[in-house]
């Protein structure tokens, strides 16, 4: 079992593991779960707290705890891909938007060099938004990458999982628009930093070229593009400066008015509305998370409600706890001996049962059937017992579903021994098939021997 407990989830964390189970169930048919029952059931709460529960130990159990953990790690390293990608494209587009210098700037292929991309992912992620569409290229790309690194067989359901949860409260636009604004905002970012470092320390000319327009046309295009950085401090060129413009700008004055103006426009139209929008995406993730909840009614989960909450339960009616755990075959146990108790699986009858106990030590009887396992591990789910002794016989083949009984009985109890029976007088024990029955239960990591552990079941030691 992995060391990944419950406790070191996140609720998105349960919800996403719980959702798994689920497609995984719908997709491969039921899984065993007699063992995850019994826990859920014992661990008490309502339907959903079951459910989860059941899920967390299943994805324990088959892997898809650690798969979950492995696909974190891979969202992690698509996330620092991106950022790297996010920092060397807005540095790029900085130095290709003013070159090295040695040739005159032209503003609008400098301004569409910078902003052109911005303003068209911007626009698409706002027509996807109006459509209903929940992730952008970039989002579905941060999807695949995630998935791509994880390169974990256990987590194909995770990434469906992880959307299907997301989508039932319309967090998806927000989780994948956060993280989208987040990199275009380091992008422009870096581009800005980049574009002051440039402007501070080499020296630019700046030049409007047209064959076609006039130079009102480009007075009134800059005067509207700058006017609302002119309102958050940003110099902007008057119409004199933006007509000599035409030609190479040569004047400090029309310079620093020039790039006043770039920078203005880069980070109002630019940076500014990623900004906003990253911060808006991440409240209304934020909001929407703390909603989150299974949907009950999927076929998957209502199937699950009468082995998690029996119809008695359901109506409120709830039997006394017993006193003493009873054996599952006729008789009950000594109502001094939840401390330790002897159980025996699959003995021959002509083998005389039970030997006789010390005091305060408790007989679980025989399992032979089905619903005699079952009736005793529901009750030891609730009264474990300090030390467990389990008797087999060692003339029977170690089947795996001797063992996995075994192994469940050695979960439900603090300690536990294997006594291997010794055969009835007169009777050869197979050395081949008791050598296959140490290697089984030594694979099992339990403690076995073939003498009476009755010393250890009355005071806890040899």
């Amino acid at each position: 079992m992995s060391d990944t407990s419950p406790t070191s989830l996140s609720r998105l964390d349960q919800l996403w593991l719980t959702e798994a189970i689920r497609l995984r169930e719908e997709h491969a048919g039921p899984l065993e779960d007699a063992e995850a029952n019994r826990r859920a059931n014992a661990a008490g709460g309502d339907l959903g707290q079951r459910i989860q529960a059941r899920a967390l130990w299943l994805a324990q159990r088959d892997g898809q705890a650690q798969a979950l953990q492995h696909w974190r790690q891979g969202a992690r390293l698509a996330v620092l891909l991106l950022v790297v990608l996010a920092l060397v494209s807005g540095t790029g587009a900085a130095f290709a938007a003013l070159g090295d210098g040695q040739h005159p700037v032209n503003l609008f292929w400098a301004l569409g060099t910078l902003l052109g991309l911005h303003v068209l992912t911007l626009l698409g992620w706002a027509l996807s938004f109006a459509l209903g569409s929940s992730a952008s290229a970039l989002g579905r790309l941060w999807l695949w990458t995630s998935g791509k690194l994880a390169r974990d067989a256990q987590a194909a359901h995770l990434a469906p999982a992880l959307l299907l949860l997301l989508q039932r409260q319309g967090l998806t636009r927000w989780g994948l628009g956060a993280l989208v604004h987040g990199a275009w905002l380091l992008a422009l970012s870096s581009a800005l930093m980049v574009l002051l470092l440039l402007l501070a320390t080499r020296r630019y000319g700046f030049v409007w070229e047209t064959t076609i327009l006039g130079s009102d046309t480009f007075v009134f295009l800059t005067q509207a593009l700058g006017a609302l950085p002119g309102l958050l401090g940003f110099s902007l060129p008057d119409a004199e400066t933006i007509r000599a413009s035409s030609s190479v700008v040569g004047a400090e004055p029309a310079r620093q008015a020039w790039s006043g103006w770039l920078l203005g426009v880069t980070f109002t139209y630019g940076l500014l509305p990623r900004l906003l929008l990253a911060l808006f995406c991440l409240w209304r993730w934020t909001q929407g998370r703390a909603r989150l909840n299974l949907d009950l009614g999927l076929p998957g989960y209502s199937l699950l409600r009468e082995r998690l909450q029996p119809a008695s339960e359901r109506l409120g009616v709830f039997d006394a706890a017993p006193a003493e755990l009873m054996e599952p075959q006729a008789g009950s146990l000594n109502g001094e001996s939840q401390g330790a108790l002897l159980v025996a699986i699959e003995l021959d009858d002509r083998r005389p049962w039970p030997p006789a106990l010390p005091k305060g030590v408790g007989d679980a009887g025989v399992l032979d059937s089905r619903e005699q396992r079952q009736r005793l591990l529901d009750q030891l789910s609730r009264f474990p017992p300090e030390r467990l002794a389990v008797a087999c016989d060692p003339r029977r083949s170690p089947d795996r579903g001797t063992l996995a009984l075994i192994g469940e009985l050695a979960r439900s109890a603090a300690q536990t021994r294997v006594w291997l029976l010794p055969p009835p007088s007169g009777e050869a024990l197979d050395s081949q098939r008791l050598e296959d029955w140490h290697q089984a239960l030594d694979s099992l990591a339990l403690p076995h021997a073939q003498g009476a552990p009755m010393n250890w079941l009355e005071t806890g030691h040899d």
